[in-house]
């Protein structure tokens, strides 16, 4: 049996440091408490953790590493940070006491399993048990496009990985288990805000001037369906808008509009090439009506594509815990996830750890007011880990 498993003191214990986090949730790259609080519990536990450059996220290694190490190490990823919307639940004595912030999206749940995981594999490895170096990984700003693990990778954090792992809480899994899958498991997410340009006029001539409110209608309307039908339909590529704004007055054609939205895609090959397909559907549109274009593609993140090899190593940590039956199939997210940008440069995989409780039918999202987790979650999403440490090959 492997060794590893979670006490129940520090179970409570983390249980503890969770709610904490919950009830006191930071935006991205404004992760000065939560930060703190891991350094603190880290150092207790006789870790050395390296805070990053802008005061928020750190990065922690057990055992051997770099040019002490045996091969390539294994990182654990979490992101730290929280949503800007309000707490929505009541009844709650650990709901958030910060306004128009909430952990609705189970970041908490993250930290709290990754810092677990270091907690359990310092003790292994002060006992001789602990075969390999593992790097801990507590991002910063992973809600925010394009996302904090750029500047974590640029600050060294993947250097001597092998492989990364993660998990993210999924309110639709019981507690208990984990959902997995082989490849992409969510989408690219990207933004675009357009800007459309026209001399105006008065309604009663639009023949004259630029239409600029039907042009920012058919932009609208027609752009998702040109950027659809110009890339291989499996792919999932779609526009989807958020905002529309043009005009003051009913008898008035206005000179600027604006449109936002966001960009999606379930295929990595597709989300390379989808800025020039939406510049060029814009543009054909804006100029069928006589508009000025300004187009602003903010990229985001590509879609995570889990390595068949990692997963493969997530599935038997989780079936040396708890049984094969604790795994079940999921499907690919059209959500965003910047743990993609660490598989730009290593292998790796993120399962989805279950937060429901069990028999509750409720239908639940993340990004809610009202998000909460089954907090059995967290020993399962340590157990995990520890047996994911102790399994990882030594090439």
């Amino acid at each position: 049996m492997l060794p590893g498993a979670l006490p129940a003191a520090l179970h409570a214990e983390l249980v503890a440091f969770r709610r904490d986090l919950h009830m006191h949730p930071e935006l991205g790259n404004q992760e000065f408490r939560t930060t703190a609080a891991i350094k603190a519990r880290l150092e207790k536990a006789g870790l050395t953790p390296r805070v990053l450059e802008g005061g928020t996220g750190l990065v922690c290694d057990i055992g051997d590493t770099g040019d002490r190490a045996d091969g390539p190490i294994l990182a654990l990823r979490a992101d730290i940070d929280a949503l800007p919307i309000p707490d929505t639940k009541t009844d709650c004595a650990y709901r958030s006491t910060v306004p128009d912030r909430a952990h609705a999206c189970g970041h908490d749940v993250h930290t709290t399993v990754v810092l677990g995981t270091a907690l359990v594999l310092a003790g292994l490895h002060r006992e001789g048990r602990l075969p390999r170096g593992v790097r801990m990984i507590f991002q910063p700003a992973e809600e925010v496009l394009p996302g904090g693990a750029s500047d974590v990778i640029a600050s060294g954090a993947l250097d001597g990985v092998g492989r990364i792992i993660a998990v993210h809480c999924d309110p639709k899994v019981d507690a208990g288990r984990i959902g997995l899958r082989y490849g992409a498991i969510t989408s690219a997410c990207d933004r675009v805000e357009i800007a459309l340009d026209g001399p105006g006029g008065h309604t009663a001539r639009p023949h004259q001037t630029t239409d600029l409110v039907t042009a920012a209608a058919r932009v609208a309307l027609d752009v998702p369906a040109l950027v659809r039908n110009r890339v291989d339909a499996r792919s999932g590529l779609s526009v989807t808008w958020g905002r529309i704004e043009s005009g003051h007055a009913p008898n008035v054609i206005p000179q600027h509009a604006e449109l936002s939205g966001t960009v999606r895609c379930l295929d990595l090959d597709a989300w390379r090439i989808a800025p020039d397909v939406v510049h060029a559907a814009v543009d054909e549109i804006a100029n069928m009506y006589r508009a000025k274009s300004e187009i602003n593609y903010i990229r985001g993140v590509p879609p995570v594509v889990n390595d068949p090899v990692v997963a493969e190593l997530l599935r038997d940590a989780m079936t040396a815990r708890r049984g094969a039956d604790s795994v079940e199939d999921t499907p690919q997210s059209l959500g965003g996830e910047d743990f993609s940008w660490y598989l730009e440069h290593v292998p790796g995989a993120m399962a989805r750890l279950g937060v429901r409780r069990p028999g509750d039918r409720t239908v639940r999202d993340l990004h809610q007011g009202d998000f909460d987790a089954d907090e059995h979650a967290i020993t399962v999403g340590v157990e995990m880990f520890t047996a994911a440490a102790l399994l990882h090959p030594d090439h």
